[in-house]
């Protein structure tokens, strides 16, 4: 069994198994970081177990002395009192102790899951879209999702054990005044148990909920699908629900299967665990049957050695199931600290920072790009330089490469061959988040963020927005008709997932506003990748026309299956199933009649056409 856990983690690299004690030692050290109260709560918690748990039995053991005539009558009200002031105290503070641990186990897990986003949201972008990789966040992402299971069941059966080890440590004293041997089997007979529920669990997570993993992103996809409001129009325009329902259902029965499954493994461990306690209670009532007849024992250590013995079995039980639940937590914290440890980039700072130049050159040295588990290459061999302040027009059908060659540009992919240079210089050496500062890119999918309007625009902080400079940019982006409208102006917030009275954008408002962003960020390279698509082709000429008046000298590259941006940029370059066939001016290039002359040639009578309808629907109004 241990080489088929070490072949299947061998066959995932992103998974680590940490080992309990270091799991224990990582959570103890959580626990503190977030919230020193667990400092004073957990002690105060493992004092009261015991006390409560005890304390009664002992108090019925002197009454039934002193009925029997062993005991001491005068001072039992004095042994009643103190026993309830104790009582009375031990759950008091038991009570407090529940209070105030319960949330601070929430707030220490919320705290690791924030930690858990912080790191998706760092990792190289190409990770996104790695299916192992997103298996492997799913995964962090359950062991952060409940109050019982990941980090939060780890601290709260770490707290657990330690309050059932101080019970079993004392009933361990009580028990062995009566019979070291019977202290002896019980602790054998709980210790089977826990080797029971040992496997079961370790059969249950390889069998059950690790193959689930896949499950858990699968149905979060049709979850959201389901009820968004981005999807709403094409299920119901389209007759979708019947069959995204099926999808559902068959989806759901994996789990339902799953948990079938589950429970089956678990029945079986139970039931064994059962006849466990039977057995144990039964050599422990005849032992002490046995010990009362020979006059050995009176009526009153009888009720003291039987109590404490089914509470001492008790809590022996659970101290060892809860070694074994806490090795089941331990191999989901496995789960949370492989992603956390994983090395997927993390925009690491160890590069140098990209200093403020003059002029910006990039230069692609025989660059090629596969991505993850695909069987070709979406770029292929490109050399291109992309001069300081030039405008280079990059075109293609859809699936050619240019959104690949942006995201390289970008840093968002690494080359998987051949190099980029910044100035001289591989873009490797510099820590990406500087170097990110460089480019203000428009994306074709513009996402907006449940922030104020402003905040949408400079992408910063309240405290760090420019509101005059943010509404300069939207009324230079063509949205001052749309601003004067919105209920708060620049203080309006975007979309109700917080903000009930949240506003959303058309798509063409949206590429407003991200040109805005462009703008306002004020980078010496501006990208835009097919920000356009939804505009017709003279609507997307005159953009591109005004956006190129707007940023000056800046360099700029822009992306489009469409040839509307060519005519005003520097350079075109044409790219075919991932390679760049043609680059030239517009000019040269039609001269050349390739590809991009054809392509050309194939879209200008859309253009004409377009513009014909636009002047005979004016020359009718």
């Amino acid at each position: 069994m241990k080489k088929k856990e070490k072949k299947q983690q061998n066959e995932n690299p992103l998974h680590r198994e940490y080992g309990l004690f270091r799991n224990i030692a990582f959570t103890l050290r959580n626990m503190i970081a977030y919230d020193k109260g667990f400092l004073f709560l957990v002690p105060l918690g493992v004092l009261c177990a015991p006390v409560l748990r005890y304390l009664w039995t002992f108090l019925s053991k002197f009454i039934l002395d002193m009925v029997t005539g062993e005991g001491d009558p005068d001072g039992l009200l004095r042994l009643i009192l103190l026993f309830a002031a104790v009582q009375t105290s031990a759950t008091m503070l038991q009570t407090y102790f529940w209070n105030h641990i319960f949330w601070r186990y929430i707030r220490t897990r919320t705290a690791m899951l924030i930690r858990m986003n912080a790191k998706a949201m760092q990792i190289d972008f190409e990770h996104l879209e790695d299916p192992d990789v997103m298996d492997c966040f799913q995964k962090a992402h359950g062991a952060c999702n409940s109050n019982n299971s990941g980090v939060e069941g780890m601290m709260r059966e770490l707290t657990e054990f330690l309050r059932s080890l101080a019970v079993v440590l004392v009933g361990m004293f009580i028990l062995g005044t009566l019979s070291p041997f019977a202290v002896v089997v019980m602790l054998v007979l709980a210790f089977v148990n826990f080797l029971v529920a040992n496997h079961t669990n370790v059969v249950a997570k390889r069998e059950v909920w690790d193959p689930l993993a896949p499950w858990w992103r699968k149905r979060y996809y049709f979850q959201n699908t389901t009820t968004n409001f981005k999807e709403a129009k094409d299920i119901r325009m389209f007759g979708l629900r019947e069959w995204l329902l099926g999808r559902y259902r068959e989806l759901n029965k994996i789990r339902y299967d799953a948990q079938k499954k589950n429970s089956k493994i678990w029945f079986w461990c139970s039931l064994f665990s059962v006849l466990l306690w039977v057995v144990s209670q039964a050599m422990v009532y005849a032992w002490l049957i046995y010990l009362v007849a020979e006059g050995r024992l009176g009526i009153g250590n009888f009720s003291l050695y039987l109590a404490s013995s089914a509470t001492f079995y008790g809590y022996i039980s659970s101290l060892l199931n809860g070694i074994s639940t806490l090795l089941a937590r331990s191999r989901e914290l496995d789960d949370y600290r492989s992603f956390l440890d994983f090395d997927g980039g993390d925009e690491k700072t160890e590069g140098k920072k990209l200093p403020k130049l003059p002029s910006y050159e990039f230069t692609f040295e025989n660059v090629s790009f596969s991505y993850p588990k695909a069987e070709r290459c979406a770029l292929k061999n490109l050399s291109l330089t992309i001069k300081a302040g030039e405008r280079l027009a990059v075109v293609g059908l859809n699936g050619a490469g240019k959104s690949t060659m942006i995201k390289l540009l970008l840093r968002l992919y690494e080359p998987t061959g051949g190099r980029i240079l910044l100035n001289g210089v591989d873009i490797k050496e510099y820590d990406k988040r500087s170097y990110y500062e460089a480019f203000a890119p428009v994306f074709q999918q513009v996402e907006l963020f449940a922030f104020p309007l402003e905040e949408n625009v400079s992408m910063k902080e309240p405290g760090e927005t420019d509101s005059a400079k943010a509404e300069r940019c939207l009324i230079a982006a063509g949205f001052s008709e749309k601003l004067a409208a919105l209920p708060y102006g620049l203080k309006t917030e975007m979309l109700k997932v917080i903000d009930d009275n949240g506003v959303d954008l058309s798509g063409g408002e949206k590429q407003k506003l991200a040109l805005a962003r462009a703008l306002y960020k004020e980078a010496p390279v501006v990208i835009l990748d097919e920000p356009t698509a939804a505009l017709d082709a003279l609507a997307e000429a005159k953009l591109y026309q005004d956006f190129d008046k707007l940023i000056g000298g800046k360099t700029a590259v822009y992306i489009s299956h469409r040839l509307s941006s060519t005519q005003f940029c520097s350079r075109v370059a044409m790219f075919v199933d991932g390679e760049m066939a043609e680059c030239g001016t517009h000019a040269e290039l039609l001269e050349k009649d390739g590809a991009y002359a054809e392509m050309f040639r194939i879209q200008a009578q859309y253009y004409v056409e377009s513009a014909e309808k636009e002047v005979a629907a004016y020359g009718e109004g």
